[in-house]
C-alpha cells in the first residue's frame, strides 16, 4: 500500500472544512470523505476554529513588545564606538595591531 505524499493545505481550505464541521449538517467521517482528508484532521481543525473565534473579535489581545529607546540605543551604539576607536588605536600603539585604512 503506497502513502499519499504530505500535503499542505491552505488557510482557507482549512477554514472551509472546519466551517462545514461546525455546522453539524453532516457527520465528521462524511466531511472528511468529501475533502479528501483525516476525520482527526476536521476535528483538529474543527477545535481550532472554536477556540481561536473570540480573537476575530478582539477578544483576545496579544500584549505588544515595550517600546524601543532609540536613543538610548544610538548613545550605546556612539559610546561603544569610540571604546572601539580607542582600543584600536592602544593596540596599534603597543604594535599589537598592525594600522589598518
Amino acid at each position: 500500500m503506497s502513502k499519499r505524499p504530505r500535503r499542505n493545505h491552505s488557510a482557507g481550505f482549512k477554514a472551509k472544512v472546519a466551517l462545514a464541521a461546525v455546522k453539524g449538517d453532516r457527520t465528521v467521517a462524511e466531511i472528511a470523505q468529501q475533502f479528501e482528508v483525516h476525520p482527526t484532521q476536521v476535528t483538529d481543525w474543527r477545535r481550532q476554529l472554536l477556540d481561536r473565534a473570540v480573537d476575530v473579535f478582539g477578544g483576545a489581545q496579544v500584549a505588544s513588545e515595550p517600546p524601543i529607546d532609540l536613543k538610548a540605543l544610538h548613545a550605546k551604539i556612539g559610546q561603544l564606538t569610540l571604546e572601539n576607536d580607542f582600543l584600536e588605536g592602544a593596540l596599534t600603539k603597543a604594535g599589537l595591531l598592525s594600522a589598518r585604512k
